[in-house]
């Protein structure tokens, strides 16, 4: 049941891995560079995060256009918004990552940050109609396809945002594994309420979330994403009444 899911947490891993030891190698020999160069890693950082998140944006607005009803996601973001700030889902989400940030700062280095790289793969690996659907194949029918081929997009791209986002990237297989393996469990439950068109508007609000992502990495606005987390599950009960 769980299989699918768990090769997608590998896969991330491994590839998180790789890009962690890409990070590591690079900022190694950069130090071999001449003094005038000595700045040269900073700004291939800076020049790499900032290709990241145009990329970002462009899975963000192409899954915000597989949305049918404006009006649903309006609401959810909203209704979304409030209850995240309620509970302040940011604020506990960031003192997690601070706290990872402590306990691994001999890894992840004092000028990455595990909040940020958390909090985006996490998002960009679990939202989308692949991840829903996977999950519920997987825990119907024991069919891992769809999460296999899940899997080796999510770990090519690990290996990017890694190299740039560090060891935050990494940990977002706890959501992964949350998510992804709590969906499959209780496939028999959920499959009738995520219907095409739930999920449908549960990925356009999700890439609306990716899209605020790609603004904080090109420095543009400091959204706190994770307040606006609850509005990704809210069409499952929109969709119902509309």
């Amino acid at each position: 049941m769980l299989t699918g899911t768990i090769v997608n947490a590998l896969a991330v891993l491994a590839g998180s891995a790789t890009g962690l030891l890409l990070a590591f190698l690079a900022k190694r020999f950069s130090r071999l560079l001449p003094t005038n160069s000595a700045d040269l890693g900073d700004r291939l950082q800076t020049i790499i995060m900032q290709g990241l998140a145009l990329c970002t944006m462009y899975i963000g607005i192409s899954g915000s256009l597989k949305g049918q009803n404006t009006l649903i996601a309006i609401i959810s973001i909203a209704l979304g918004a409030l209850i995240g700030e309620l509970f302040d889902l940011d604020k506990r989400i960031h003192r997690l990552g601070d706290w990872f940030q402590h306990k691994l700062s001999k890894v992840a280095g004092e000028k990455s940050s595990v909040s940020e790289g958390f909090v985006t793969a996490s998002l960009l690996f679990c939202v989308g109609a692949m991840s829903i659907v996977g999950s519920l194949d997987s825990g119907l029918s024991g069919n891992h396809t769809t999460l296999y081929a899940k899997s080796l997009l999510d770990g090519i791209s690990s290996i990017v945002f890694s190299a740039s986002m560090g060891i935050g990237v990494a940990l977002s297989v706890i959501v992964i594994l949350l998510y992804q393996g709590g969906i499959a469990m209780l496939a028999s439950v959920l499959a009738p309420l995520l219907s095409d068109a739930v999920i449908a508007e549960m990925s356009c609000v999700g890439s609306l979330l990716i899209i605020a992502i790609s603004l904080n990495m090109l420095k543009i606005t400091n959204i706190k994403v994770m307040n606006l987390i609850p509005a990704i599950f809210l069409p499952i009960l929109l969709c119902t009444f509309m």
